[in-house]
């Protein structure tokens, strides 16, 4: 045997000891996300969140893995954008998002949107583009947006038709300030309460009523302590959908790309959800005892011209005059 073959036979053992510690030292570099939601277990906001991590996992090969923290597991919807500000968190998604920027909260504006179908096209244009530019120098990168609904009126009195049947109403609302404003100028008395603790508040009448998305009423059984729903579609909101900018823009290329058509493609799956889930939700909810209403909303349209006046001013009157063009232009 040759002197150089010997020394090659010798040398097998180590390269493919290399070899295996070098696929060991791959598999480690793996990372693992966390990502928090205030949304209970199972809901279309927890379903999608698992998509979103299987349709990662799959094309990264196992390389980026989402872990997913639902039913306010690391805090309420505040908490958590904190969280992924700071960093304890990656990824978060919730309504509340003045730690990222306020003027997001600019597609909550009262009576914007007509439909879903509306809100989309509005979402997926240049309307979109921009509002996920924002956020970038507080510390996060804005993924996208998953409806988080339009927004009705439930209370445990009486149905709502006109604004006398919601002036001085207790009404739980999450703690965005534009959702606030509308319901004062609305006539109602708006409670800031954490989304968790909306039941026992309804229970003990703390509060009167809610101002929910049908999916949160159901999913939270609400329903149980408040059995009149006045269907007005009066705000939509967002699950806006943010991650640690650090961490996204620390991410090699192609996982930063893979995450973000998975992104896209839970998007797509989730909204193709919402029309059989609302479709069940009347037969279900009616079946439990709710009583819907449906309100004319003209002489409630009627009454928010000074939000919109008040939050031109804060987020910028050109933004405002924007977002509205941009809502009627796609009806």
């Amino acid at each position: 045997m040759s002197v150089r073959r010997t020394i090659l036979k010798a040398a097998l053992p180590f390269c493919l000891f290399a070899v295996s510690a070098l696929g060991v030292t791959h598999a480690a570099e793996a990372q693992t996300l966390r990502l928090a939601h205030a949304s209970s277990t199972n809901s279309l906001i927890d379903q999608a969140m698992h998509y979103f991590a299987d349709d990662v996992a799959k094309r990264t090969g196992g390389k980026l893995k989402i872990q997913d923290f639902p039913n306010a597991e690391l805090g309420d919807e505040g908490p958590i954008a904190d969280g992924v500000g700071s960093g304890s968190s990656d990824i978060g998604l919730g309504g509340v998002v003045d730690d990222i920027d306020p003027r997001l909260n600019v597609l909550a504006l009262p009576f914007l949107f007509s439909d879903l179908n509306n809100v989309h096209r509005v979402l997926d244009g240049p309307v979109g583009t921009e509002l996920k530019a924002m956020g970038q120098n507080h510390g996060y990168q804005m993924l996208g947006f998953l409806d988080s609904g339009f927004r009705n009126f439930a209370n445990s009195r009486h149905p709502i038709a006109t604004p006398a049947d919601i002036k001085g109403m207790k009404l739980r609302t999450p703690p965005i300030s534009v959702i606030l404003d509308t319901l004062h100028t609305l006539g109602a008395l708006p409670q800031s309460i954490p989304f968790g603790q909306v039941y026992t508040a309804l229970q003990s009448h703390v509060v009167d009523g809610v101002e929910p998305e049908l999916r949160d009423y159901s999913d939270e059984k609400w329903y149980e302590v408040a059995k009149y729903v006045s269907i007005s579609n009066y705000i939509w909101t967002a699950n806006y959908w943010y991650m640690n900018k650090d961490r996204y823009d620390a991410l090699p290329a192609d996982e930063r790309a893979a995450l973000d058509a998975s992104v896209a493609d839970t998007t797509t799956w989730y909204r193709a959800q919402l029309a059989s889930v609302y479709a069940s939700l009347d037969t279900s909810l009616t079946a439990k005892g709710v009583k819907f209403n449906t309100v004319n909303t003209v002489p409630f349209q009627a009454m928010v011209a000074p939000v919109y006046a008040k939050y031109g001013k804060i987020w910028g009157a050109d933004l405002v005059a924007q977002v509205q063009q941009a809502a009627k232009a796609d009806r």
